[in-house]
């Protein structure tokens, strides 16, 4: 048994069971992985993929209940390269976060300009993308650290989730909107006008939706967009009234538009940073999550990451 044979079991279910391009991944030939599949099964005994002839369908059962075991086989083999390089290049390295482009735009800028002051030979790769892509990220152990509203803190299996920030939802209009009359905003007069927001599963969107259900109202969004930028554009042209998070809005950027507080109107929002549970972080990682949270300091993000104090650390 090698690594390589683990390596190939691995990627053939991440590329959906495509062999092709799992080989391809790898830099091996098709029928060298195929060979080193059949090896390793016949060395376990048990064949781990559901065959058609010589195509790949899934996983056996058998090759359900042993892939945990591979996936943590290679976590760990990742972990101790990444320890010892931690051991003579402490304040060297990599670091990958994976999120939204609403926290790489306005929440993470300050955060990062003082973390890189703390650590200049360390190399930051900042992942934009959505939710769901964060959480495979997370889960295929290629970033250190994912950071979003959405889907991360339903993962507690895999993952640790530390509360990040609070946020809620604003109003955004063109200055002499009829909304902006210092009348009370209700969802009422929200939805007489059409409405530019976040595309489903983004930024909050599903409070949005719910806000609305719950007072009876069916609002006209007549546009979705995957950030806040875009949203604005729009409400510049006229074309709707935007439902965007408070922190997208800068007074001196957005000049001729107004955010409205709509706090009162919509649920809280809470940002979240994850770790996957058994992953290796460096020491300068456990300063970005003390950057972002004060009291998230080593010790606590490992006696967490242990399982000995529970998953949440409230802010």
């Amino acid at each position: 048994m090698n690594f390589q044979q683990l390596r190939i079991v691995r990627e053939t279910v991440r590329q959906h069971y495509n062999l092709t391009e799992a080989s391809n991944a790898l830099y091996t030939s098709q029928s060298g992985a195929s060979k080193q599949i059949r090896d390793l099964e016949e060395e376990l005994g048990v064949e781990l993929f559901e065959r058609r002839g010589k195509r790949i369908l899934g996983l056996t059962l058998a090759g359900s209940a042993l892939l945990e075991i591979v996936e943590r086989i290679l976590l760990d083999v990742e972990n101790l390269k990444r320890s010892a390089h931690q051991l003579t290049h402490e304040d060297e390295g990599s670091l990958a976060i994976a999120t939204t482009h609403t926290q790489a735009r306005y929440a993470l800028p300050p955060i990062i300009a003082r973390f890189k002051q703390a650590f200049p030979k360390v190399h930051l790769e900042l992942h934009q993308c959505g939710p769901d892509e964060i959480v495979s990220l997370l889960k295929a152990g290629k970033v250190d650290i994912g950071i979003a509203t959405e889907a991360l803190h339903e993962e507690n299996q895999l993952f640790v989730c530390f509360p990040f920030y609070h946020w809620y939802h604003g109003i955004i209009v063109f200055d002499d909107h009829p909304l902006n009359d210092g009348t009370p905003l209700t969802l009422e007069r929200i939805a007489d006008y059409p409405l530019i927001t976040y595309h489903d599963g983004f930024t909050g969107r599903t409070r949005i939706d719910q806000a609305f259900a719950a007072a009876r109202l069916t609002p006209d969004i007549v546009l979705t967009a995957l950030d806040a930028d875009v949203i604005k554009t729009y409400v510049e042209l006229e074309m709707g009234v935007g439902v965007i998070a408070s922190m997208a809005y800068h007074e001196q950027r957005d000049r001729g538009l107004t955010l409205l507080d709509a706090s009162a109107l919509f649920p809280r929002n809470t940002t979240y940073l994850a770790l996957r549970r058994g992953h290796f972080l460096r020491g300068y990682a456990y300063q970005f999550l003390k950057l972002c949270r004060e009291n998230l300091d080593e010790e606590t993000v490992q006696r967490v990451l242990a399982g000995r104090q529970g998953d949440f650390v409230a802010l």
